[in-house]
């Protein structure tokens, strides 16, 4: 199956990343779920696009990290996702945490939510969290191996 994942910039700087390495990654993520990658779109953003998406699109008058549109059909994970770079980088700030691992932490969460893992409801979260967590860990390990 073949699948293309588009990388772009609207009002911000593409961030410098292994994208030929990321691709692999999602791939295997979704797999760990029982999916197959479709077509995904990502569009890194400022927190001013974001929050025209999430008025737009979601009726929402916040800023967020992520807003994934999900077009998956079965087994097949397809989608576009805003991801606003200037609120991974005060999240990352907040929390202590390396912004490039943020930013990855971001960019498989919405791929996590195209497997049909939500963080919205009791208890969520926290499966999100570790799910997320897993990701991460096989990124590291693909990373090492690469």
């Amino acid at each position: 199956m073949r699948h293309t994942i588009t990388w772009t910039a609207d009002g911000a700087e593409m961030p410098a990343l292994d994208f030929a390495l990321i691709e692999r990654w999602l791939e295997a993520v979704a797999a760990s779920h029982g999916r197959i990658l479709g077509d995904l779109g990502y569009i890194f953003c400022d927190d001013e696009k974001i929050l025209a998406v999430n008025r737009q699109f979601l009726q929402h008058d916040y800023y967020t990290d992520i807003i994934t549109f999900d077009y998956s059909r079965g087994k097949l994970v397809s989608g576009d996702m805003f991801i606003s770079l200037d609120t991974v980088a005060s999240n990352a700030a907040g929390l202590g945490a390396d912004e490039g691992r943020e930013l990855l932490r971001v960019i498989v969460h919405g791929v996590l939510h195209l497997c049909g893992i939500n963080d919205k409801g009791p208890g969520e979260r926290e499966v999100m969290e570790a799910n997320e967590d897993a990701a991460l860990a096989l990124y590291t390990d693909m990373l090492s191996n690469n």
